[in-house]
C-alpha cells in the first residue's frame, strides 16, 4: 500500500537541470500554461506575487484568494489571466465561503499552491482558541483543499503544492501540544506549522493518488519578504539575515523570483509525473537532511507516512472537512 512506502527512499535528487539560484521564469521556459487555472495562497505578496506572475506570463488562469483584496487587484493589476477572490486564512468560514463560492463557478483545478502564510509572530488565538501560526499555514489550507476536492479531481492530473519551509528542522509536530496551550514560542510554533505543510502534503497525496491528484510540499528558500513582518531588526540581524544598515548580509538567501522557482517547478514539471508526497527545494526532490544541525533537506519527522495520517485525523476534527481514504 502507498501508506507503507518508505519515501525516506524516495527523498533522492533527480538532476532537474535547475537549482539555487534558477528563477521562476527560468523554470516555466518551456511549459505552456495555458487552458490551465491555478490557485495561489497569498498570491498578492511576497513569493506569491512572484508565484502569481510567473504563472500567468506561462499562461495560466490565475485565481489569487486575499484577505485584502483591494491591495491585491491594485499589486495584480499589470497581469492578464489573474482574478482576485476573498478568503481569509484565520476565519476558517471564509475558507468555506471561498470554497463554496469556488464550487460554485463549476470550474476544475490543476494547481493549487498554498503559499500564504505568517511566520514568528506574537502569541494570538483565532477560532476556537487555536494557535494561530498553526491555523493560518496548516489547518485552514487543510480545510480549503479538502473543501475544494471536487474541483480537483475533475479532470484529473492537478497538483497541490503545500510551501513549508526549512523552519521545518525546528520543530516536529508537538503532539502533546499542537495548540502551544504550555508555553507559546514563536519559532517553535512556526517550525510546527511548516512540518504541518510537509506531513499534509504526504497523507494528501496517498488519498489522491488515485483520483490523478498529486501533492509535493517545497522549501523556497529563504528570502527577505513581508514574511518577516513581526521579527525585529535586532533579531534579523542576531540571525546573521541582515547587516546593522539593514542590508542582506546572508549570501544564501535568494530574490523573491528565485524564491518562486521551486513551487512552480513542482507544479509544473514532467520530471515529477508518477512521483507524489515529497518534500523538494532548489527545484529538485530534496535529500534527507544529514544529522550535521544544518538545516538543509528534509527531516523523517516531515516526511513520515504514520505521522502524517495522525496529523489528517487531528486536522479533519479540528475543521470538520475530510478527503476519504480508500
Amino acid at each position: 500500500m502507498q501508506q507503507q512506502r518508505n519515501l525516506g527512499t524516495m527523498q533522492r535528487k533527480i538532476g532537474s537541470g535547475f537549482g539555487h539560484r534558477s528563477n521562476a521564469d527560468e523554470v516555466l521556459r518551456d511549459i505552456d500554461l495555458s487552458g490551465r487555472l491555478a490557485i495561489v495562497t497569498g498570491g498578492y505578496s511576497g513569493l506569491g506575487l512572484e508565484t502569481t506572475r510567473a504563472l500567468a506570463r506561462a499562461g495560466a488562469h490565475v485565481v489569487v484568494p486575499a484577505r485584502r483584496p483591494d491591495s491585491a487587484v491594485k499589486a495584480l493589476a499589470y497581469l492578464q489571466g489573474v482574478e482576485v477572490d476573498e478568503l481569509d486564512l484565520s476565519d476558517l468560514a471564509s475558507v468555506r465561503a471561498f470554497g463554496d463560492r469556488f464550487l460554485t463557478s463549476g470550474r476544475s483545478i490543476d494547481i493549487a499552491i498554498l503559499s500564504a502564510g505568517i511566520m514568528a509572530c506574537p502569541e494570538t488565538r483565532v477560532g476556537p482558541d487555536w494557535e494561530v501560526q498553526f491555523a493560518t499555514n496548516h489547518l485552514s489550507h487543510f480545510a480549503l483543499i479538502n473543501l475544494l476536492w471536487p474541483a480537483l479531481v475533475t479532470k484529473g492530473g492537478s497538483r497541490v503544492i503545500s510551501v513549508s519551509s526549512a523552519g521545518h528542522h525546528l520543530s516536529p509536530i508537538r503532539w502533546d501540544d499542537v495548540q502551544f496551550e504550555k508555553g507559546y514560542d514563536n519559532f517553535l510554533a512556526y517550525g510546527q506549522s511548516k512540518t504541518a505543510n510537509s506531513l499534509f502534503a504526504v497523507e494528501l497525496d496517498r488519498r489522491g493518488v488515485e483520483h490523478g491528484v498529486r501533492a509535493f510540499s517545497v522549501h523556497p528558500g529563504s528570502i527577505l519578504t513581508p514574511l518577516q513582518r513581526h521579527l525585529t531588526k535586532k533579531e534579523m540581524v542576531d540571525l546573521g539575515w541582515i547587516d546593522e544598515r539593514g542590508e542582506l548580509a546572508d549570501p544564501t538567501f535568494k530574490t523573491p523570483q528565485q524564491g518562486a522557482a521551486t513551487q512552480v517547478w513542482a507544479a509544473t514539471t514532467p520530471k515529477l509525473a508518477g512521483l507524489g508526497g515529497l518534500y523538494c527545494e532548489d527545484c529538485d526532490i530534496a535529500e534527507m537532511a544529514p544529522d550535521d544541525g544544518t538545516q538543509t533537506g528534509v527531516k523523517d519527522y516531515a516526511v513520515d507516512p504514520q505521522q502524517a495520517v495522525r496529523l489528517w485525523e487531528i486536522s479533519s476534527k479540528l475543521t470538520r472537512t475530510n478527503v476519504p481514504a480508500k
